[in-house]
């Protein structure tokens, strides 16, 4: 074969090959990050969630699960194309600064009270700032997350709703672990501690010890988780139409029906709410 034959040759198996692998590359780039609290991903939704997002859509979903707090930072720096979080006064701050897209609401659950079944603080019942009063007057263990997340966020303010700045002073029992909820929860577990849970991690975690639910149904506990795509026009480099998409089919009746469809032992997590 003369150098001519083989140099076309040669021209030809990279056109070839290029051809072959620019579907696979553009396949690979079809990927958005999003930003999340760690309660999507611990209480097992995300597993249950993003694969049929991905299967209806043909785009991958790269989670970073961290607090609220540290997702609406990371939103902010332009290291995620859209976010799932639930501290809504946080989320709706990030939106007028122009960080983000409009707000969209996704579903909602519910935070519980965990503490040692023999409680005793004498904090049980549906009363969450008269839990935490009996638990600031009797310095009771308490965990609390202390990572700015939102569930930091929620407990921050039943403190406050109970009487207790705990800027000017901690009770005796209150430690921060500066951790993920599940980490908390095996901390409480370990030391016979009360600590706030959204009530799908509490139902995903396995490492209860002697722990259960102290305080349930206050309606100071709802929990409401929230959708936002960054704004291309903070970050051009966003990939907005795919985080666009990611955000359309959650709040779409398909999306929302996957939602409502993850259960553990018979008992559903999350209950969906975009369109009420």
């Amino acid at each position: 074969m003369n150098s001519r034959k083989r140099s076309t040759l040669l021209a030809f198996a990279g056109v070839l090959a290029g051809a072959l692998l620019a579907p696979l590359a553009q396949a690979q780039d079809k990927f958005i990050v999003l930003a999340s609290t760690t309660s999507t991903e611990q209480s097992g939704l995300f597993k249950h969630l993003l694969p049929q997002f991905t299967q209806a859509s043909g785009i991958a979903v790269r989670v970073v699960a961290v607090g609220t707090g540290q997702a609406l930072d990371m939103a902010r720096r332009g290291d995620a194309d859209a976010q799932f979080v639930h501290d809504q006064p946080a989320e709706e701050k990030f939106v007028a600064e122009g960080f983000g897209l409009p707000r969209r609401p996704v579903m909602y659950n519910d935070f519980v009270l965990i503490g040692p079944k023999s409680d005793p603080a004498g904090a049980r019942g549906k009363d969450i700032a008269a839990a935490l009063k009996r638990l600031g007057a009797t310095g009771g263990a308490f965990i609390s997350r202390g990572d700015k997340s939102g569930t930091h966020s929620a407990e921050l303010r039943q403190w406050k709703l109970a009487g207790i700045d705990l800027a000017s002073a901690k009770p005796a029992g209150y430690k921060e672990c500066g951790c993920g909820m599940g980490q908390a929860l095996n901390i409480a577990a370990s030391t016979n501690a009360y600590v706030l849970s959204d009530r799908g991690t509490w139902l995903s975690f396995k490492n209860r010890g002697d722990l259960g639910i102290v305080v349930e149904g206050d309606k100071e506990l709802f929990n409401q988780y929230g959708v936002i795509v960054v704004n291309p026009a903070k970050h051009p480099h966003v990939k907005k139409d795919l985080a666009q998409a990611f955000s359309d089919w959650v709040v779409s009746p398909a999306g929302q029906a996957v939602v409502a469809s993850y259960k553990i032992d018979g008992e559903q997590l999350f209950f969906p709410n975009a369109n009420q």
